[in-house]
């Protein structure tokens, strides 16, 4: 079974990551999910085989937000019996009301102190390795006029927190992300690139960089038809020097198993 060894760091953080990380959407979310097929929410004893089949390969990283229904309080219980060192990166700004199965969005000071707090608690943990502000889309308004990054920041200096961020959907949001916190998470594979002045400046910046929808939630593995777009587009993106950590959402074990290979396969061509 192949073992991913590799960690990278994010800024000068102390938080050193595994190539690829968990996307845990699927543990608590299955409303206004953007993914080709429907699927089952797991078990807690699949979701917990999950989790161990991904350390045994050697992921450290998981990926959860409040966005993703009852992910974090799911993994606050399935974790918290485990001797495994995790790094958990959740997020602030998002939140999904299971009834109404939609998104609203709040990104004042409180807002965000009062989602981290809630995170530590759902989570069970007393300090957050990473927390990334959820963006709507209107990346510099979050930062400039809502100063969301920069409560992340005092979160940080509070010690709640120790890595800060954000998911991001424009090239000058991710920039700005990247000046002022220790990383930016964005979109970038074969078919969408138009945020790779990010991943530039983020090499430049010695920072951290997450990259999500690297198989565009899964349409385009699903669209493969004679080549192999999962190696190809993990090739592609570990190319970039910058980037730390790829988030996969799987939930079946031999798709977990499957990306883990050819993630160490792209990174031996580094």
């Amino acid at each position: 079974m192949t073992y991913l060894s590799q960690r990278k760091a994010i800024a000068d953080t102390g938080v050193n990551v595994s190539p690829l990380g968990l996307g845990t959407v699927k543990l608590g979310r299955d409303k206004a999910v953007k993914y080709p097929e429907g699927f089952k929410i797991p078990d807690d004893k699949q979701a917990a085989d999950l989790l161990a089949l991904s350390w045994d390969l050697g992921i450290n990283l998981i990926d959860t937000a409040p966005a993703y229904g009852h992910s974090e309080q799911r993994l606050g219980q399935l974790l918290k019996h485990q001797s495994h060192e995790w790094l958990i990166a959740t997020k602030a700004g998002e939140y999904f009301d299971s009834q109404s199965g939609e998104s609203r969005y709040d990104f004042r000071p409180e807002s965000i102190i009062s989602s981290v707090e809630n995170s530590l608690k759902l989570l069970q943990r007393e300090v957050l390795d990473i927390v990334l502000i959820h963006s709507d889309g209107n990346d510099t308004d979050v930062i400039d006029q809502y100063g969301a990054l920069q409560t992340l920041a005092d979160l940080k200096q509070r010690g709640l927190v120790r890595a800060t961020g954000m998911s991001t959907k424009t090239v000058e949001g991710g920039i700005k992300a990247l000046q002022q916190a220790d990383m930016a998470m964005v979109m970038h594979n074969l078919e969408y690139q138009a945020e790779r002045a990010v991943l530039k400046q983020a090499a430049l910046d010695k920072k951290g960089i997450f990259i999500k929808k690297a198989l565009g939630s899964g349409h385009l593995a699903k669209s493969a038809l004679d080549t192999d777009i999962v190696q190809a587009n993990f090739d592609f993106i570990f190319a970039e020097p910058a980037v730390s950590s790829i988030i996969i959402g799987t939930i079946n074990p031999e798709h977990l198993k499957d990306n883990v290979t050819k993630a160490a396969q792209a990174l031996k061509k580094v």
